[in-house]
């Protein structure tokens, strides 16, 4: 361990910092903000099985919804006989209806996959190939690392919610029309509307699940076992689901990001609601600034044995 905390030593020392002899030495042409640039670590990140087999599920979830409604005769508007129409009951009634219909049966857990799986494995996956010293020699300041690792993660994650209903859209509108937003509650969205809509329910899912992007971000920080720190994030998630179920709990389960995270849904209404997406969004921001503030404390202190 010595070793390592003298290679580090060394490497820190040619950021800016003091030498053992009190003299500040720097590498000609060297600049802390210039190491492992974005388009590096994106690079490296997009060559990774893991990203292209997120990917190729998301892009094809619309078309497996789009089999099960040509097998089971399309949605229609079955209610069980309460008279209640849901939104995939109108799913098929346009292109719109049916990404619409996407993110509601993803927003829950589907998309929390791929932000855990990006956040969770970034720093986590170096350290388990025991790369992650070697970066931090070369030198790459710490905060630079994680700095660029968290911003290439989430620019995946967002990039994989923006994926699933630009597919669906494009696929919902060549199988069935283009045409205005047909709401469960009755009446409509006019069609050139609807894209700006969709694209603002997206927006807010992706800063809702900045909570759990944080929270497995910090766990890859803390942990070798890259599976850890997405199994963690996820499983953390879903008992935050479970705890908004507990009705018991009454007013204190506004201060879960779970309770929000169909909030969306107020901006495919036909007057557009943000109270609860207002809400929804400082708490799951407030939560990861805590998360991420964390992550970089003890990443900052951390011996780096691997």
């Amino acid at each position: 361990m010595s070793a390592v905390t003298d290679v580090e030593s060394s490497g820190t020392a040619g950021h800016g910092g003091t030498s053992r002899g009190g003299t500040s030495e720097v590498a000609p042409g060297y600049r802390a903000n210039r190491t492992l640039p974005l388009r590096v670590e994106a690079l490296r990140q997009w060559r990774r099985r893991r990203t292209l087999v997120m990917g190729g599920i998301l892009a094809a979830l619309p078309f497996v919804l789009m089999i099960a409604f040509a097998v089971g005769g399309g949605p229609g508007s079955r209610d069980g006989g309460n008279g209640r129409i849901t939104l995939i009951d109108t799913a098929t009634a346009s292109g719109a209806n049916f990404a619409a219909t996407c993110l509601f049966v993803s927003a829950g857990f589907l998309l929390v996959v791929p932000v855990a799986l990006f956040c969770g494995d970034t720093v986590a996956s170096e350290a388990s190939w025991s790369s992650l010293r070697y970066l931090l020699a070369s030198p790459v300041p710490r905060a630079r690392l994680l700095w660029s690792k968290l911003v290439v993660a989430l620019g995946f994650s967002l990039a994989a919610m923006v994926l699933l209903p630009v597919v669906a859209l494009a696929a919902g509108t060549a199988a069935y029309g283009w045409g205005p937003l047909k709401l469960p509650a009755g009446g409509a969205l006019a069609a050139g509307d609807t894209v700006g809509r969709l694209a603002l329910a997206v927006a807010f899912i992706f800063v809702s699940q900045l909570v759990t992007a944080g929270l497995a971000f910090w766990l890859s920080t803390r942990t070798d076992a890259p599976l850890g720190a997405v199994g963690g994030a996820v499983g953390l998630t879903i008992v935050g689901n479970v705890l908004d179920a507990v009705t018991a709990l009454g007013s204190w389960r506004e201060f879960l990001p779970a309770h929000w995270q169909f909030a969306w849904a107020d901006a495919l209404q036909p007057q557009l609601e943000w109270g609860g997406m207002v809400k929804g969004a400082a708490v799951s921001v407030s939560y990861a600034l805590v998360l991420f503030a964390l992550a970089f404390r003890g990443f900052s202190r951390k011996d780096i044995v691997s």
